[in-house]
């Protein structure tokens, strides 16, 4: 049977499809309406007077009458017929005979004049009554039947076509992708960037997979799952293919959606599915992206005491995890970025026995991050790489992705051969604060306020031992805002509370810019007072960094909400408002006085704005001098050949929106 199997000169069987069956009944359709027509040619006349006329000149044969219809077949005589067709009608006409037909009204009215014909001797065939084959009546009969068929097997087809050969008895099937050894997109640990920790962290799973006896002979079990948390973008996915592309093991690759189905109890039969499978070709590695859209925790949304399918999903896959069962040799691998919703029962030893916290790159990830994306890009030589790192705090390795792809864009439209630092710069621009919008008409009166408005920032922050350093200052409308201030944060671990308050003193350095020079303040400040107010409260419920509310922290790290009560009473709330408030006062009051004694200086500051639109570092150095405060940051912009614009970090509007870029 073997041999019959490889013998290329076997013909092949064709397979069945579901079109033949339409092919089937619309010929025999087709049969019915063509066959069932006599060969005869027939002229249907338009009154009965021609059919009068033809029967008295004693042409016609036979007459059949259709009492359904109420029509009338009149067989003509040869002599009639050649009268009548042409040659090429009756050329297949049997007997060479042709036929005319007419609608008459009345049954026994045409009777009668039949009788009339036979007495004047005109007529001296046969008469017969027959009921005409009724298509209408057919098709209004039979054909919902049909269409109902015919929906049916489609719906079917359509409900099985994801599920495999099987149709509709394939929707319980798992849906999960495979990907084994030889497969074309292997991804390496070489391909993550950055992810130090994580990738020591889940390199043991791939040494188990690798040289389980290592393990085995000490008494060690294999880990039977780990939980990848972390925000969107910083590579978990990744991670968990290059996990299998190390151990050389298949991987089965699914998302948490998948399980989620129409028809009740297709989830858990999907899991049971899919573990079954792994069992088949274990060792191997089962990885659920996005595991919360079905190990959310049990009992939250009680759906008013009904079934719920998500529940008996998670009830599924826990018992596969870790039931009575054996997973010998396969491993889950789960990636989310809300582990706080996850059932308990989902996160405990024996199913997730680890939990991989894959974080923001810092510094030192981003650099081996942009290296990755950069090493199919034609780029300047000598391209500062550290500098690119440093301008993108708080980027994932996806948008980093998306900076280098931009950056191509951009080269690309300037008509240039290779990738710029400038373009980087404007790719990171263009990503965060979105595009310059220089037909945007400002009154100079509007343009005196941005000004001083910014102006008053970039004095503030350069007086400010923890602020961080500025790098460009601009009144060109970008995105939402039409003034925008970019720095180049230091990245701390711990931030200590004075860095907080100048933090905030910096931001509101543009509020009271405006009511010192101008006298009057804007909506423009929107985004300022939203961000310091959230920064103060922090500081007083967070992190108990308040005289009067010390080492008091409200803050939930297990993401259990309070609900519609909070943990603190009425009499704790006013005391939070008024510290909130205080904060806020005497840094404002800081400000103020800080930019009271740099005038002089901050009027330079705004007429160079107006004038120019943008200013740099070496600008606010000539007239302040050098910031009295070093740092990291600052050696690489004096280290830099001109200043460029990092990250947009901040930017304000007028009076049209209260949200801001940040």
């Amino acid at each position: 049977m073997a041999d019959l199997k490889k013998n290329p000169l076997t013909p092949k069987m064709p397979k069945f499809s579901i079109w033949w069956m339409y092919m089937i009944i619309f010929a025999a359709l087709a049969s019915i309406w063509f066959f069932d027509h006599s060969a005869a040619p027939v002229h249907n006349l338009e009154s009965i007077d021609e059919f009068e006329k033809i029967v008295e000149s004693g042409g016609v044969d036979k007459i059949v009458i259709f009492r359904n219809k109420k029509e009338a077949e009149a067989v003509l005589s040869k002599s009639a017929t050649e009268a009548e067709f042409n040659a090429l009608e009756l050329k297949n006409a049997p007997g060479g005979q042709g036929k005319v037909a007419v609608k008459y009204g009345d049954t026994q009215s045409f009777e009668k004049k039949i009788d009339a014909w036979r007495n004047e001797g005109v007529f001296h065939g046969t008469v017969s009554y027959e009921d005409a084959s009724d298509y209408t009546n057919l098709l209004w009969t039979f054909g919902p039947m049909v269409l109902l068929i015919a929906a049916w097997i489609f719906i079917m087809r359509r409900m099985g076509r994801g599920g495999g050969a099987d149709g509709i008895f394939s929707v319980g099937k798992s849906k999960a992708k495979v990907f084994d050894k030889n497969n074309d997109q292997r991804v390496t640990f070489k391909d993550v960037a950055g992810l130090n920790e994580a990738k020591t962290e889940i390199e043991e799973i791939v040494e188990f997979l690798k040289n389980p006896k290592r393990y085995t002979d000490l008494g060690g079990k294999i880990p039977k799952g780990a939980l990848l948390v972390g925000p969107p973008g910083t590579g978990k996915t990744m991670l968990a293919k290059a996990v299998a592309g190390e151990a050389n093991v298949p991987f089965f690759s699914m998302s948490g959606s998948d399980f989620v189905e129409m028809f009740v109890g297709v989830g858990a039969s999907r899991v049971r599915d899919l573990f079954r499978q792994a069992k088949e070709k274990s060792p191997c590695i089962i990885f659920i992206d996005e595991i919360d859209a079905v190990g959310r925790a049990r009992g939250k949304n009680a759906n008013m005491g009904s079934n719920d399918e998500r529940e008996n999903t998670l009830n599924q896959l826990l018992t596969e995890m870790d039931g009575f069962g054996s997973n010998s040799g396969v491993i889950i691998l789960a990636a989310t970025n809300r582990a706080d919703i996850l059932d308990k029962a989902l996160l405990r030893a024996g199913r997730f026995d680890r939990q991989i916290y894959v974080d923001l790159p810092d510094l030192n990830d981003r650099v081996a991050i942009f290296n990755v994306h950069l090493r199919n890009k034609k780029v300047e030589p000598n391209l500062d790489v550290e500098l690119l790192a440093r301008q993108t705090p708080g980027f994932s390795g996806a948008d980093i992705a998306n900076v280098c792809n931009e950056a191509a864009l951009i080269a690309a439209r300037r008509n240039k051969k290779v990738i710029e630092r400038q373009d980087f710069i404007d790719a990171v621009d263009r990503i965060i604060g979105g595009l310059e919008k220089r037909s945007k008409i400002l009154t100079d009166e509007e343009k005196r306020a941005i000004a001083v408005h910014e102006a008053g920032h970039a004095t503030v922050s350069w007086h400010l031992q923890y602020a961080n350093p500025l790098i460009k200052v601009t009144i060109v409308p970008r995105g939402k805002a039409l003034g925008a201030a970019w720095y180049l944060p230091e990245e701390r671990q711990i931030v200590p509370q004075q860095a907080i308050l100048d933090e905030i003193c910096a931001t509101l350095g543009g509020r009271a810019a405006e009511e010192l020079f101008l006298g009057h303040i804007s909506t423009g400040a929107a985004n300022d007072l939203e961000r310091v107010t959230k920064q103060a409260y922090a500081m007083v419920v967070y992190y108990g960094m308040s005289g009067k509310i010390p080492n008091v922290s409200y803050y939930d790290s297990t993401g259990q909400s309070y609900g519609f009560t909070k943990p603190y009473s009425e009499e704790r709330a006013r005391e939070i408002d008024g510290e909130v408030s205080r904060i806020i006062a005497e840094q404002y009051a800081r400000a103020k006085e800080l930019l009271a004694a740099q005038a002089k200086g901050h009027g330079e500051l705004a007429d160079v704005l107006v004038s120019r639109e943008v200013i740099f570092t070496e600008d606010v150095e000539k007239i302040f001098g050098k910031r009295q405060w070093a740092s990291r940051t600052d050696e690489i912009l004096h280290s830099a050949e001109t200043a460029t614009p990092p990250p947009f970090t901040g930017g304000d509007q007028p009076k049209e929106s209260d949200h801001e870029n940040e």
